[in-house]
């Protein structure tokens, strides 16, 4: 707990809540916690837990119960008034302070910075959509392989809380609300997110909210580069903002649906994320995946064994072998690695992503991916062909399995963006 140095009784405490991540330390906010001790609150940080969350599981309710809990130890300290305490939530913690002052009469208020009003789901979908384009990238990759990776990893069970409603909490927050965004957010779509937040806390009755933009970025602190890189600086004017406006608040003189600052700026709007239908979802696409795999290993497998067994080619089939060849190795290659180049560039989260090399607006790898792709799809269609001329039974049996991974793997590839535009 950090208190002012002259520090008065009866004097309001706000506890602070984390943004994502495993464990973080308190330390983590000790810049915001002392920049508001000096504008004369007691600040409580702590340690984020780890057990029972992580990067793949997660309880916002539990989470809340977590900030309660620090608002019921911030209320019992000597010289706070416990008819003051309240929470304040940065990102993540935007969706967890509401929450849990919905679950506790005994938050005074709440804060959230960088707040979001979106489903989880949808909103690192946009977030990583717009570090990619900042980082130049178009094109099926980022219109298509990005939400498409997301909504079947949330359908595994891997993105946790992806469709929580945000909306429907913050409708039942009774409490003043103070929502700061940095115009310069490229984690929260800082201008749909505000309109939705009002909405929500109107539709149950509360209009004593305040929105305030600064010249920040995600979590209102200083930025050189438009939100890519954060100075350890909170932008000019935050924490005498939240000073006053807690005194305001606990004073019952919350200002009254007030909107101020600088306009926000957003490149792209989010875009719905729906649950996958049947066909989509993770276990057929795991499947899919393993039956293009064995496929396409199955034509070198079954050429080592003979090679092992010292069996001669059937007849007829130097004619075929070459398109084979290029269906084996090139599907092979987009199946497997496909998947994982789209996997790691997109889990390297929001602000600007790492693509690699670039060509136009395409990064040179996934190009590349493209282009094995569709010569996946046109040697299917000649070894199909080629096929017919093979007299030998085993190889015709051997070039079926490899023909039919290679009909499979079409509409798969457009499903992935990997034959798209």
């Amino acid at each position: 707990m950090i208190s002012p140095a002259d520090a008065r009784p009866g004097r309001p405490g706000v506890v602070l809540v984390h943004g994502a991540g495993t464990g973080t330390p308190r330390e983590k906010l000790l810049g915001e916690a002392v920049e508001f001790a000096r504008q004369g609150l007691s600040v409580l940080i702590y340690d984020k837990r780890s057990e029972g969350y992580s990067r793949y599981s997660r309880s916002y309710v539990q989470l809340a119960d977590d900030a309660v809990g620090a608002v019921e130890v911030l209320r019992r300290q000597s010289g706070v008034d416990p008819a003051k305490v309240g929470v304040w939530g940065l990102s993540e913690g935007g969706w967890v302070a509401p929450l849990a002052a919905t679950r506790s009469d005994d938050v005074a208020f709440v804060i959230v910075v960088g707040g979001n009003a979106l489903q989880p789901l949808r909103q690192q979908t946009w977030a990583v959509a717009a570090g990619l384009r900042k980082a130049g990238v178009g094109g099926s990759l980022v219109e298509r392989a990005e939400p498409t990776m997301y909504r079947v990893i949330a359908d595994g069970g891997l993105f946790p809380e992806p469709y929580y409603d945000a909306e429907a909490t913050l409708a039942k927050v009774r409490q003043p609300v103070l929502a700061i965004w940095g115009v310069h957010d490229l984690l929260t779509p800082p201008v749909e997110t505000p309109p939705i937040f009002a909405k929500a806390l109107e539709s149950g009755g509360n209009r004593r909210y305040t929105f305030r933009f600064f010249d920040g970025d995600h979590a209102a602190h200083r930025t050189p580069d438009g939100g890519v890189t954060r100075l350890p600086e909170l932008a000019s004017g935050y924490p005498e903002l939240v000073g006053s406006w807690v005194r305001d608040a606990t004073s019952g003189r919350a200002p009254v649906a007030r909107v101020s600052g600088p306009e926000p700026v957003q490149a792209d709007d989010s875009v719905g994320v729906p649950p996958t239908a049947w066909w989509e979802s993770a276990p057929v696409q795991a499947v899919v995946l393993v039956l293009l795999v064995a496929g396409f290993l199955s034509y070198p497998a079954v050429a080592v064994a003979r090679r092992l067994r010292r069996r001669r080619p059937g007849v007829g089939e130097g004619s075929r072998v070459r398109g084979a060849a290029v269906v084996s190795g090139a599907g092979l290659v987009v199946a497997v690695g496909g998947l994982a180049y789209a996997f790691t560039v997109f889990m390297q989260g929001g602000k600007l992503a790492a693509p690699g090399p670039m060509l136009g607006d395409r990064p040179v790898l996934w190009l590349l991916l493209q282009v094995l792709a569709v010569v996946t799809a046109v040697a299917t269609v000649l070894t199909a062909l080629a096929r017919r001329r093979v007299a030998d039974r085993g190889e015709r049996l051997r070039t079926a399995v490899l023909v039919a991974a290679g009909a499979l793997f079409v509409p798969w590839a457009f499903y992935w963006g990997l034959l798209s535009p």
